[in-house]
């Protein structure tokens, strides 16, 4: 399970919104061997006086956090990350200079989903990758 949230301002929200998220879901299709039908993101829009960032980023500067289950190893979420920015400068032509991705783990056991806690669920995706 991953949980995608994207900060950027209205403006680049406006005008990547689809090809951000598909960009995103590529990463994790390819890298985490993820289903292509889970796709869950959400898009936070910043007026540019409520997004404050380095004057040595643009106004492209996006902010990817993703939640998703702990047990990846630690060369497969480098292997995530390194192809997120590349999806996104290739598709979206945002450069990697204006990207900061974070990850953030959490085990099973704090996951509710479908009713359930995540650790009884059957999944139809590896974790240990």
């Amino acid at each position: 399970m991953s949980q995608i949230k994207i900060y950027a301002n209205q403006s680049t929200i406006q005008q990547h919104r689809i090809t951000l998220s598909n960009a995103i879901h590529q990463a994790l299709v390819t890298t985490l061997e993820y289903p292509q039908d889970k796709r869950f993101h959400r898009f936070i829009a910043f007026t540019q006086d409520d997004f404050i960032y380095p004057v040595d980023r643009s106004d492209f500067y996006t902010i990817i956090e993703i939640s998703m289950f702990s047990g990846r190893q630690t060369e497969t979420k480098k292997r995530l990350i390194q192809q997120i920015f590349s999806n996104i400068q290739d598709q979206c032509g945002i450069s990697p200079q204006d990207i900061e991705i974070t990850i953030f783990e959490t085990p099973k056991e704090n996951w509710g989903i479908r009713g359930k806690n995540a650790d009884e669920l059957q999944l139809n995706y590896k974790i240990s990758i």
